[in-house]
């Protein structure tokens, strides 16, 4: 971040007709469109770059081909004009977002430039400042564009569908809607359910009541219950039935009115299961079902009800799919990179799996004419050796 210089006038210091001519990255610079922005006086500068400038650099990052200099309030952007109008959207969001008094940090800079280059009609500051339900000073809201439409589609539709992978807010969000229901007398209680099927592995037989052995399945939707409630009003309202925790098992046989209800991992559904619990649905009621398609722990030769249910409701009124990727993952930036490796390795075999199949539907792989002259010269030779001549 360097201040630039003024340059002397062509009257000010010697003849510079014999100096070498510029290059031309020189050149492209100076004569670079420039943007100038002055940030107004209340709000600090050190909100808007962040401690020891790691925001500045972060847009610096996210910019090579633009030259910025810092001077007091005033920022200067020198670049190709089309990065300069991001820029520009840029701070006029950062703004909004610090005037709202929500910090920011590297996540909400590369999250809003992420949004603006995408061209979305959404606004970044509209993203990142909506509020979904506050508790103990702690604020839920979306941190991507694919998580407010998924957000807005709950309030928008009876039966929302939420699938991507982990660490997309799938549930946490819909958990944090149901939450923020329930306050605004929207419904009269909170159904969280979820199929008790292992993930890979055996767990054996589980000591204790009925309930200490489904607590186990049960307790991600209990951690993400406790960021959202205070822990000691959660037994109370589980006791007065207004917070209800049960496996998928629980709902054949019910008619769930003013209820809003989550179905969690629901990839590991059957067909059957998935058409029981939908039909479960009352009046005044809301549905959210997430799940990862790419994460099924069904039991070989089992079809997931979600892979399924996406061609047969695709086309009912009312019922909204939702659909998140890697770029939505808000956990460790690792995940991100872990879920496209792993997704780059199944086209991997599912290409590999196409090439195999369309070499089992032929006759059968015939011998080659070289592999029968070869064979034709191997047999020559012993032919010779027995003829007595």
């Amino acid at each position: 971040m360097n201040d630039a210089q003024p340059r002397p006038s062509e009257s000010d210091g010697p003849d510079t007709s014999d100096r070498p001519e510029r290059s031309g990255a020189a050149r492209s610079a100076q004569d670079a469109p420039v943007l100038t922005r002055q940030i107004p006086p209340p709000i600090e500068m050190v909100t808007l770059l962040g401690p020891r400038d790691e925001l500045l650099r972060t847009m610096e990052r996210q910019f090579p081909l633009v030259d910025t200099h810092v001077r007091g309030n005033e920022m200067t952007f020198a670049g190709p004009a089309g990065e300069l109008e991001i820029i520009d959207s840029l701070i006029d969001e950062l703004l909004v977002i610090v005037e709202t008094g929500q910090p920011l940090n590297r996540d909400a800079v590369e999250r809003s430039i992420s949004m603006l280059r995408s061209q979305t009609i959404e606004r970044p500051a509209d993203v990142l400042t909506m509020n979904i339900v506050s508790n103990r000073g702690r604020t839920i809201r979306p941190k991507t564009l694919n998580q407010k439409r998924y957000v807005d589609a709950i309030d928008q539709h009876t039966i929302v569908f939420g699938i991507g992978p982990a660490g997309t807010g799938k549930t946490y969000l819909a958990m944090a809607k149901a939450v923020a229901a329930l306050q605004a007398k929207q419904v009269n209680r909170i159904i969280l359910t979820r199929p008790a099927v292992e993930a890979g592995e055996r767990l054996g037989f589980l000591p204790g009541t009925l309930n200490d052995k489904i607590d186990p399945y049960l307790r991600p939707l209990y951690d993400a219950l406790h960021d959202m409630v205070s822990p000691e009003t959660i037994p109370k309202l589980m006791a007065a039935g207004t917070i209800e925790v049960a496996p998928l098992a629980y709902m054949r046989g019910r008619s769930l009115n003013d209820a809003f209800i989550i179905l969690d991992e629901a990839q590991n559904t059957s067909s059957e299961q998935m058409k029981m619990f939908l039909t479960r649905l009352g009046f005044g009621s809301k549905m959210v079902v997430t799940g990862d398609i790419t994460q099924v722990d069904l039991p070989g030769g089992t079809r997931s009800g979600l892979k399924i249910v996406r061609d047969i409701l695709a086309d009912v009124d009312d019922i909204h799919f939702a659909e998140l990727t890697s770029h939505d993952v808000v956990r460790h930036r690792l995940v991100s990179a872990i879920v496209d490796a792993y997704d780059r390795d199944d086209h991997r075999a599912q290409r590999r799996a196409r090439r195999a199949a369309a070499m089992d539907s032929g006759a059968g792989p015939a011998r080659s004419p070289r592999s029968a002259t070869r064979h034709t010269k191997s047999v020559e030779p012993s032919v010779a050796q027995e003829d007595p001549a």
